[in-house]
């Protein structure tokens, strides 16, 4: 039977799911040219106060969808009803851009210390679906051996697909064509609470991707999206006074996916100028891909210098 946390805001949008009915939450999202990160980072900083307990941290998703890419298509079509399966994780320790365990130095207790068997780490099997601006979640916590996460290995798509079949139907969620392992995506998050309204507020910079779908793109790695996205999440339709100016230092951007804006990325022919941009979004400044190295996320001026944490039972998105 499947579980959910109790601190997710999860409502099963499927008659047939027997997962616990939470209340929805509605989310806006406004993305940020990267000229403009460090005034949003600014504003958020002043108006609101880091998350207590997991302020700032990488956050992983390996993205499944169905051959023909169903899910992506009704994304970038604008569809009202859109679902997305991933797998996610937290920290910097099994980035999905590595190739190996060893690219990034991980020793087998590097997760000691976690609640979680030696070499074996801890994931979120996660259904999210939107329904115009309200979304839902559910989630399944699993263990998984630490040398699945590594990018050579994400193909295989971490668990067995029997296991994650079963997971979705629990969740009331059907596909007329099994699901497969598609994309790695991977950010750097900044968590905010906005006090007046206990609204929850994310800063996301540096969304990176990696294809694991073979028969699309370039085989890309580390495909780095330029400016940064700001997440308002909140049990209604609104923006808390305080961070209003948000709309003037971004723009409004609610069905900005990073799983759609990713692979529309990778499928756009090579040396396009707006290839990693989105619609109607584009900068004079070049976008560059990122090298696929480990290292220290970039911290945007004045950026609180906490080290990344592993994230346990909360939630991020």
């Amino acid at each position: 039977m499947t579980v959910c946390p109790a601190n997710l805001h999860v409502s099963a949008t499927s008659r047939m799911s027997s997962a616990p009915r939470l209340r929805e939450r509605v989310e806006q999202k406004f993305f940020i040219l990267p000229q403009r990160e460090s005034a949003a980072f600014a504003l958020l900083r002043r108006t609101c106060r880091a998350d207590r307990e997991y302020p700032v941290g990488q956050v992983n998703s390996l993205y499944f969808d169905t051959p023909d890419l169903d899910q992506h298509q009704r994304s970038d079509s604008g569809e009202l009803a859109k679902d997305k399966v991933r797998i996610r994780w937290y920290g910097e320790e099994y980035d999905p851009h590595l190739t190996s365990l060893m690219e990034g130095r991980i020793m087998p207790d590097a997760v000691a210390g976690h609640d979680v068997p030696d070499g074996f780490v801890r994931v979120w099997l996660e259904l999210k679906s939107r329904r115009g601006f309200a979304s839902t979640k559910q989630r399944l916590i699993l263990e998984v051996p630490g040398f699945r996460l590594a990018f050579a290995a994400l193909p295989t798509g971490i668990i067995p697909p029997m296991v994650l079949a079963r997971a979705m139907a629990g969740f009331g969620f059907f596909t007329y064509a099994p699901l497969r392992p598609v994309v790695a995506i991977s950010y750097w998050r900044y968590r905010f609470v906005e006090p007046e309204t206990g609204f929850r507020i994310s800063i996301d910079s540096r969304i990176r991707s990696s294809l694991v779908m073979p028969g699309i793109g370039r085989g890309e790695r580390g495909l780095e999206l330029p400016g940064a996205v700001v997440e308002v999440k909140g049990p209604r339709f609104d923006v808390p006074r305080s961070l209003r100016e948000i709309a003037e230092i971004g723009s409004s951007w609610t069905r900005y996916s990073k799983y759609s804006s990713s692979l529309d990325a990778h499928e756009t022919a090579a040396g396009s100028v707006s290839r990693l941009w989105p619609n109607g979004m584009m900068s004079r400044e070049p976008a560059l891909l990122s090298r696929v190295v480990k290292h220290v996320a970039a911290k945007e001026p004045g950026a609180p210098q906490a080290a990344p944490r592993f994230v346990e039972d909360y939630e991020t998105e």
